[in-house]
């Protein structure tokens, strides 16, 4: 198997269909006046009047964001979120270089990121079960090597679901003198999660297991980081609770990419997992961390590449967009709550409706509404919070 450097087709737009986009969005924000709109137009370089929203108190620039999702949305994701190919649920596997030795597979719609080298293979997740056949067929069309370590971000079936078939394939025994370790007559590759992913994958003695024994982590981590140094390269394995309270992301330091899992998800608005620990907010500080950790070439463009779990390949530019939207979704729910609201209520009121075209769903795993739930409901949680019953409004 090749990897795939085909392009996306995204429609282009005309001169005045960028007018046209570009007119909406000042003009739904109330940025522009009569006079710089057509400026816009003529192209002449003028300033434009710029004022606050007295109605909501949003300032100028979070509803500016705000509208300029929307309109984006209304005009198709791919205006925003390009290279719609590389989110591909064919049921193949495409394989795309990412930089150095690190590339991302996407397999029935998840990602996994392989990096390979002298010492062998290395994975960031393993995606369902029933790719797992596909997905060592595109591993090996990358290396030879052996396959010694697959990191799992969280305990989701669509990133753990191949841990069994594809750790068996591995010989970790063969790397680094790995013997002394306790590894001696042992098969498979290394399965490395946080300590929670592990006991949620697992059972207490006598109760069933969600997964098979040999899909469960045999490498797990309670401290903040966990470090790893393979084919060359500095690897930081870092704790950062998001989704629940174990997720993991993957700096791989000399190539300068990132692997971020459900996390940073493209294709939906972030899954919360209450019972497993996920917030809200643990989500924002997450994207947030991910924004610290990479580095813009220029313009705001490029530089560190950020591979999430779902969707195309990214930089920062576009966590960024994905914070802000999270963010202005938890402040307009966090208000509703401050003012007495019910969780009916909330959802009626819509918080989300700006970004609906693009992460919204009515149907399947995740809904608009069970996201707007678990956000409210963790918000709730908070004790600084009022309960609606509370309220004096």
């Amino acid at each position: 198997m090749k990897p795939d450097f085909s392009t996306s087709r995204v429609p282009k737009l005309t001169s005045n269909s960028h007018y046209a986009i570009t007119l909406a969005i000042l003009s739904a924000c109330s940025l522009v006046t009569d006079t710089g709109a057509r400026d816009l137009k003529t192209g002449a370089s003028k300033s434009l009047s710029l004022r606050q929203d007295g109605r909501t108190g949003l300032g100028v620039q979070v509803k500016a964001i705000a509208t300029f999702l929307a309109v984006m949305g209304a005009f198709g994701a791919p205006l925003l979120y390009g290279q719609a190919n590389q989110n591909r649920t064919d049921n193949e596997v495409h394989v795309w270089p990412v930089h150095g030795g690190v590339y991302m597979l996407v397999s029935g719609g998840s990602n996994i990121t392989v990096q390979i080298g002298e010492d062998g293979i290395l994975l960031v997740d393993s995606g369902t079960d029933a790719m797992s056949g596909k997905v060592l067929e595109a591993i090996h069309s990358l290396s030879k090597g052996p396959l010694i370590y697959i990191i799992n971000t969280d305990e989701a079936s669509d990133h753990v679901g191949g841990n069994a078939k594809i750790a068996a394939t591995g010989n970790p025994v063969s790397f680094n003198n790995l013997t002394s370790l306790g590894r001696a007559g042992a098969t498979g590759a290394f399965i490395i999660s946080t300590e929670s992913v592990f006991e949620r994958m697992s059972a207490p003695t006598g109760q069933v297991a969600p997964t098979p024994e040999d899909a469960w982590p045999n490498d797990t981590y309670s401290t903040p980081e966990k470090k790893l140094y393979f084919n060359g390269e500095p690897i930081q394995i870092l704790r950062q609770p998001a989704n629940t309270d174990g997720n993991s992301i993957v700096l791989f330091r000399k190539s300068d990419v990132i692997s971020v899992g459900d996390l940073f998800d493209l294709s939906e608005y972030p899954i919360i997992d209450l019972k497993a620990g996920g917030s809200i907010q643990a989500i924002i500080d997450g994207l947030n961390r991910v924004i610290d950790l990479t580095v813009v070439r220029g313009h705001a463009e490029g530089g560190t590449l950020v591979i999430p779990g779902h969707g195309r390949l990214c930089d920062q530019a576009d966590v960024v967009v994905y914070q802000q939207m999270v963010t202005i979704i938890r402040d307009r729910i966090q208000d509703m709550i401050k003012r007495g609201m019910t969780l009916e209520q909330v959802k009626a009121a819509k918080p989300t409706a700006d970004w609906d075209p693009l992460y919204g769903e009515t149907s399947g795993h995740w809904t608009t509404d069970m996201f707007v739930e678990a956000a409210y409901k963790s918000l709730m949680g908070n004790g600084d919070k009022k309960k609606p019953e509370e309220s004096e409004n």
